[in-house]
């Protein structure tokens, strides 16, 4: 092709695509455009006419192809729905109930829509306004998170642990610990609120967000809690709001500032918990105590605005005094005993009964029980007291020797057990002490336990008095005859008797006598005549070889019976028994005279 021939081409092509341009509606140009003959190149467009032309579509059309978030305006509202134009093909249609939250929607306004079906079964565009404002809400919500961005709310309703706040059309949550400074009583005041909120949290997997009213106080808070702080002096009376009430003090709004009423800060007197003394949203008069600017924190003191009970105290009181009180507070060594308010008194354990047994207070006393003291000590100065109440009767030792000599008969009971005796209490405040020895003229016993048991009486006998040390000695076995004296006679060493063998071992053997005296038979002496040996259960003749009245010891033997030597041996056993009987006057001036012998000799 000639180059003539080509530009001649081309200037046909100019006159024909120049009026296009101009003359077409650029919708009805994109509408019988052919993009496949564009595409393969079989209708050429200048690039200058093709660079305006998507620039006038671009200005005149919505891509519906995207799912972005374009402006619509409304341009007509019937019974159920919005019509809104975006410059696109058609208009689109969105239901009246996304815009609820707007009910002065009007002609002409401008709102955010989202393509949701480009067409419908009717060819219709249909869009959302919910979805493009949950959309632009996640940008602004997660922009305010960032930059930290103040952000109104309207608080829709109550749930579990806080309320429902609409940000920006998405459902956030307000902890009920992020509404305000102060503890929250009832929710529903906030309810249909439209209030200000920061942005605290999201989490963008479960698209939670978490926003929070307190946030936007506490900063100006801290700087005001600062400021009232820099002001405040250690003993500076204000009046403030009991905020919070705990089971350790009380919280006291001073007016922007919480200060801390320590329970043992509330009242002179015991008090089980601070509620006895106030009550929420009540006002009072608080003294500064002390306070820590770094850590913004105040001490509060109640009790200090009256005088302390001590000075207060009757000057006159002295020691020996009787009083009369309450009892606030008991433990194990004692009960506190409140004569004034405030005043209070130690009334020792051992203080409460002349009994010497160790008690517990409790036994005695109990929490709100009236009771009559009088004073043992008074410290002003230390401010304490003590108290006893044993003294309110007459000690029962004053009387003791005529109440309980010695060799007197009483009934005691038994109150508790040691390892070498029982105490046994013969009334409130006297009590006596029975030896292991002295509970039985015939038992062997091992332990106190054995013999008898906590609470039982028992018959004593006094052997012992000590009045300034507060003891006395008690014998149970003294109540009856020693029965030993009987058998000193009855089975004296020489005597014979008929017993059955009991049990045998590899020294000897046994046989009872009666049910107090049993005998032992060493092994050689359980021979019999024959030269066999006794065996368990055989009935003998014994003879008494020896007898201990001391030690409760009786010895016999069967072979001593019929062997010469052996009843030789038994004989002056009996005569050595005898002669020891005889005390001895003479034995003593032998002694006598064996002193004066040397005494001269040293001479």
């Amino acid at each position: 092709m000639s180059e003539e021939t080509k530009n001649t081409e081309v200037q046909e092509t100019e006159a024909v695509a120049t009026p296009v341009v101009e003359t077409v509606n650029p919708e009805q140009f994109l509408k019988d455009f052919n993009w496949h003959n564009y595409e393969e190149g079989i209708d050429p467009i200048e690039d200058d006419k093709l660079i305006e032309f998507e620039k006038l579509v671009a200005e005149n059309f919505v891509d519906t192809l995207n799912d972005e978030v374009v402006n619509g305006r409304v341009i007509n509202i019937t019974d159920r729905d919005a019509i809104i134009d975006i410059n696109a093909k058609s208009e689109g249609v969105i239901s009246l109930n996304e815009f609820r939250y707007n009910p002065d929607l009007k002609v002409g306004d401008t709102v955010e829509v989202l393509i949701d079906i480009r067409e419908d079964a009717t060819g219709q565009l249909v869009l959302s306004h919910r979805k493009a404002r949950v959309i632009k809400a996640w940008d602004r919500v997660n922009n305010a998170h960032e930059t930290g961005e103040i952000v109104n709310g309207f608080v829709k309703c109550r749930t579990k642990g806080g309320m429902i706040v609409d940000v920006f059309g998405i459902e956030a949550f307000l902890p009920g610990s992020q509404i305000d400074v102060k503890p929250i009583r009832d929710y529903d005041v906030y309810v249909g609120k439209t209030m200000e909120f920061k942005v605290v949290k999201i989490n963008h997997e479960f698209k939670n967000v978490v926003v929070s009213h307190k946030a936007l106080i506490e900063a100006d808070i801290e700087e005001q809690k600062k400021e009232i702080i820099g002001q405040l002096e250690k003993g500076q009376v204000l009046e403030g709001t009991v905020k919070n009430i705990t089971s350790y003090g009380v919280f006291v709004d001073l007016g922007g500032v919480d200060g801390l009423v320590h329970i043992t800060d509330l009242s002179w007197s015991r008090i089980n918990h601070p509620n006895e003394m106030v009550e929420l949203d009540q006002k009072l008069n608080v003294v500064i105590l002390d306070f820590d600017e770094a850590k913004t924190r105040i001490q509060l003191g109640l009790k200090q605005l009256k005088p302390h009970p001590w000075e207060a105290l009757n000057g006159d009181l002295k020691v020996g005094d009787k009083v009369k009180g309450k009892v606030v507070v008991i433990a194990d060594y004692g009960a506190f005993i409140e004569v004034e308010e405030g005043v209070e008194g130690l009334i020792h354990v051992s203080e409460m009964s002349w009994s010497t047994h160790l008690r517990s207070a409790q036994d005695f006393v109990k929490v709100g029980d009236e009771v009559d003291a009088v004073i043992l000590t008074l410290d002003r100065e230390e401010r304490k007291m003590s108290l006893g109440i044993k003294q309110m009767t007459p000690d029962p030792w004053t009387d003791i020797t005529t109440k309980y000599p010695v060799g007197s008969r009483h009934t005691g009971v038994v109150r508790n057990f040691t390892n070498f005796g029982v105490f046994v209490e013969l009334e409130e405040g006297i009590d006596g002490l029975i030896y292991i020895s002295d509970l039985s003229w015939t038992k062997k016993v091992k332990h106190p336990s054995d013999f008898c048991s906590v609470g039982d009486k028992l018959e004593v006998v006094v052997l012992e008095l000590d009045v300034d040390g507060r003891k006395l000695s008690l014998g149970h076995k003294q109540t009856d005859a020693n029965p030993w004296d009987k058998y000193e006679g009855e089975f004296a060493v020489g005597t014979k008797h008929t017993a059955v063998l009991g049990d045998v071992n590899d020294k000897g053997a046994t046989i009872e006598f009666n049910e107090d005296v049993v005998a032992f038979i060493p092994s050689r002496h359980l021979e019999k005549e024959d030269g066999s040996k006794l065996a368990k259960g055989d009935s003998a003749d014994f003879v008494v070889i020896e007898f201990n009245k001391e030690f409760k010891r009786v010895v016999a033997s069967h072979t001593a019976i019929f062997k010469e030597e052996e009843v030789k041996a038994v004989k002056q056993a009996a005569k050595k028994a005898q002669s020891q009987e005889k005390t001895t006057l003479g034995d003593l001036d032998a002694l006598a005279e064996l002193k004066a012998k040397l005494e001269k000799g040293g001479n």
